[in-house]
């Protein structure tokens, strides 16, 4: 008998877990749902769309409704918003959001994939105010006609992570003044603080006003921004990138265990606590391949790989999931910025014991033009010398570095055996003896000095 398996929710996590259902399963039928009108779509290119460095808006679309019919023969909802679930008798209510009816589907197995929705903090004024955030393509299509018909002088940006500081950079590109705001003593809170201070001074010597340790108090009936240390910011809008929340309503109302991070709560194969629904993406609560917490990533890689997981379980050829790192990587204007596993603050809230090794130098090799500062810090255990957590900021090579760390962590290479790393060596890419490799020296010659104290 052929299966049923429902998907709510598009993008990263559901449209991926639907392909991935039938390029593993030829035979099941596949029906996804989604409220919105776009499935399959780069969110992480949107700032860039808006700055105009993406020309294209086409270019950000993977796939949609009549693509996923035709190649791999998936039934996409659009515009029909799952209202409920029914767990005893195995059924979801739809709502078409367009012709207003609502029905029943019934299901073998349900993928949810709902994501996260933006934070929006509860600011005094701020809902009155002429605001924006930055999630979906309706979000970002509303930012660009704004942009573009009210040719906006200057844009306050709440929030210093990711998605501030993408905005922050692209704004100032179309020749905006832009603040931005952080009510956290630094901007990246993935980034230890000395790493962090190379962040903002890059900020600031391309003209952001940045305003830390300061959050927003209130903002007034003329848009006027009055922060917590009462300074007064006027702008023609504002950006809230405040971090998103995960969309855990319909979860939490079928009754499925929600975790400790606020997410939908799932084992090693995405399985949520009823065993006939999996849960993948934003939503989810996942453990730290570190620590082994939990912990709550909103990432593409996570969303991807967690799919691929449920999909293998659905499709009797199970792996497990094994915990995430959190690498990331941000261009900020000239340097880029890339982090995995935990940082210092992380490390000592865990009370795990580590060292710190770090090395600035160049890109590749110094006599060859071009060559730019880049700067590693890594973590790592005193007793065993596991890899625990680096970040690297620079110039070119950086997300290189970070992945052949990330790989490193999870193929157990300790700190010290990253000198062993043969890595790819010419004058325009490298140095004879690569960042990664110093600083593998350095970690031996620290983890040498401990054992024999």
């Amino acid at each position: 008998m052929t299966r049923r398996i429902l998907v709510v929710g598009g993008v990263a996590g559901g449209a991926t877990t639907a392909a991935q259902l039938r390029r593993l399963d030829e035979e099941c039928e596949i029906v996804m749902f989604e409220k919105d009108e776009h499935i399959s779509f780069g969110n992480c290119g949107m700032p860039y769309f808006i700055g105009d460095i993406i020309k294209e808006r086409d270019h950000l679309f993977a796939a949609d409704p009549k693509s996923m019919k035709e190649k791999l023969n998936i039934d996409v909802r659009v515009f029909n918003e799952v209202l409920s679930i029914d767990r005893n008798e195995k059924s979801i209510k739809v709502k078409d959001l367009r012709s207003k009816e609502e029905y029943h589907e019934n299901y073998d197995f349900l993928v949810l994939a709902p994501g996260a929705a933006p934070f929006l903090p509860p600011i005094n004024g701020l809902k009155e105010s002429r605001h924006f955030v930055l999630r979906n393509i309706e979000d970002m299509d509303r930012i660009k006609e704004f942009l573009e018909t009210r040719h906006p002088a200057s844009c306050s940006i709440i929030g210093g992570g990711f998605i501030g500081i993408e905005m922050a950079e692209n704004l100032s590109a179309l020749g905006m003044d832009v603040n931005l705001i952080e009510a956290s003593p630094h901007l990246m809170g993935v980034l230890d603080e000395d790493m962090s201070e190379m962040i903002e001074k890059e900020v600031r010597e391309h003209g952001v006003n940045v305003f830390l340790n300061d959050g927003v108090q209130k903002v007034d009936d003329k848009g006027v921004i009055i922060t917590q240390r009462a300074n007064e910011i006027h702008s023609d809008f504002i950006i809230v990138a405040t971090g998103v929340r995960p969309q855990t309503r319909l979860a939490e109302e079928a009754g499925l265990s929600i975790g400790k991070t606020g997410g939908i709560k799932v084992n090693e194969y995405m399985q949520t606590s009823d065993s006939s629904i999996y849960a993948v993406g934003d939503a989810v609560e996942s453990k730290s391949a570190i620590s082994g917490k939990p912990v709550r990533i909103p990432l593409a890689w996570p969303a991807h790989r967690q799919s691929y997981i449920a999909a293998k379980h659905l499709t009797g050829d199970p792996i497990r999931f094994k915990g995430l790192l959190g690498t990331s990587v941000v261009k900020i204007f000239s340097l880029t910025a890339a982090s995995t596993g935990l940082n210092e603050k992380q490390l000592l809230e865990e009370n795990i014991a580590f060292h710190t090794v770090a090395h600035t130098g160049k890109s590749h090799a110094g006599y060859y033009p071009g060559a730019e500062r880049v700067s590693i810090k890594m973590h790592f255990s005193e007793e065993s010398g596991r890899i625990l957590g680096a970040q690297i900021i620079g110039g070119e090579g950086v997300d290189k570095r970070i992945d052949i760390l990330a790989a490193c962590i999870n193929g157990n290479v300790t700190a010290d055996r990253l000198q062993e790393i043969e890595t790819a060596y010419s004058p325009p890419y490298s140095s004879p003896k690569d960042l990664i490799n110093i600083i593998g020296y350095k970690a031996e010659s620290m983890l040498k000095n401990k054992h024999q104290d």
